[in-house]
C-alpha cells in the first residue's frame, strides 16, 4: 500500500470541512490537489472511501473504517512530532528483574540535578535486552550478557547473590548460605533474562533439577510456594519482596556484574554522563 500522510490528511479535511473545495481552503492546497490525493488513498487501498455527490461527500462504509484509523495514525504523529521537538526530553531507562535495587532512588534524586532538561523514566521489559531491541528503551541495565553483536556494554558494577527461599525452608533459619546448600532442592531459574545457570555451581555441584520460570513474578510465586529455591542478584532482594518469601546471601558465590547497554546503531546522545553517574552510585 503506497499512500502518504498527505493523502490520510485530504481525507479527513474533506469529511470534517464537507466539500473538497472547503477542504482545500483548510489545508492550503487547491481543491485539485485534495481530490488526487483521495484518489491517490483509494488506488492504494483498492476501496471507495467516498460518495461524492455535486451536493455532498459521504464516507462509505470501508470509509468510515479508514477514517477511524487516520485519526488515530495522525494522533501518533502528532504525539511523535510533539516528542522530538519537546524541549525537555525522556530518557528511558529498561531492565528486566530489577532496576538498580537498593541504589534506585537514589539515581532518581540525583537525576534530576544532573540532568535538568531530561526526564527520567523507567521501563520493566522482560526480554534479553531489556527492551533495547525492541525499542523500548534508551539504555538498558544488564546483569546477564545477550548474545548480541548490536550492543555497546559498559561495566558499571557489582552487586553480592542472594538465595531466594520460601520461610518454611530450612535453610531460611540460617543468615547466610553456600552454593552447595542450595543445590539440594530444585531451582528455579528464568533462561531467558535471569544472572543465575546451572553454571554458576561447580559440575559436581550443580542442582538436581532446575524449574524453568517466565519472569520474576512467576520465580517468586514458586518458591515463596516452597516448590524451588533461586539465587539472584542483591537488587532482586531489596526491589522485589513478598509474604512467605526471605533472601539469604550466599557467602561463596561470584557477585553479580552490572552493565549499561546502549544499542551500537543507535547509542543515546547522554549515554557517557549517565554511566558516570550510574557507575558513581555502585563506587
Amino acid at each position: 500500500m503506497d499512500f502518504e500522510l498527505r493523502h490520510l490528511r485530504s481525507l479527513l479535511a474533506v469529511v470534517d470541512a464537507g466539500s473538497f473545495t472547503d477542504a482545500g481552503i483548510e489545508l492550503g492546497i487547491s481543491q485539485a490537489a485534495v481530490s488526487r490525493n483521495v484518489a491517490a488513498l483509494e488506488r492504494a487501498l483498492d476501496v471507495r472511501l467516498l460518495h461524492r455527490t455535486t451536493r455532498s461527500v459521504e464516507p462509505t462504509a470501508a470509509g468510515e473504517r479508514t477514517i477511524r484509523r487516520a485519526r488515530r495514525i495522525l494522533a501518533a504523529v502528532g504525539e511523535l512530532e510533539r516528542e522530538a521537538t519537546a524541549e525537555a526530553e525522556t530518557f528511558r531507562i529498561g531492565y528486566a528483574w530489577s532496576a538498580l535495587g537498593r541504589h534506585t532512588p537514589e539515581l532518581q534524586l540525583q537525576w534530576a540535578s544532573a540532568f535538568p532538561r531530561s526526564e527520567l523514566r523507567l521501563v520493566r521489559s522482560n526480554t534479553p535486552t531489556a527492551g533495547l531491541a525492541e525499542g523500548a528503551c534508551d539504555l538498558a541495565i544488564l546483569r546477564r550478557v545477550p548474545d548480541s553483536s548490536a550492543l555497546e556494554l559498559v561495566l558499571i558494577g557489582h552487586e553480592k547473590r542472594y538465595c531466594a527461599l520460601g520461610a518454611g525452608d530450612a535453610l531460611a533459619r540460617r543468615r547466610t548460605v553456600t552454593l552447595a546448600q542450595v543445590a539440594d532442592a530444585p531451582v528455579a531459574m528464568d533462561p531467558k533474562t535471569g544472572s543465575t545457570t546451572p553454571e554458576l555451581w561447580p559440575a559436581d555441584l550443580r542442582p538436581r533439577r532446575t524449574i524453568a520460570t517466565d519472569d520474576t513474578e512467576d520465580w517468586m510465586t514458586l518458591i515463596a510456594t516452597g516448590r524451588a529455591r533461586g539465587v539472584t542478584a542483591e537488587s532482586t532482594a531489596y526491589q522485589h519482596r513478598r509474604p512467605g518469601l526471605v533472601y539469604r546471601l550466599v557467602r561463596d558465590a561470584p557477585p553479580v556484574p552490572v552493565y549499561a547497554a546502549w544499542s551500537t546503531a543507535d547509542p543515546p546522545r547522554e549515554r557517557r554522563n549517565v554511566v558516570d553517574l550510574l557507575a558513581s552510585l555502585y563506587a
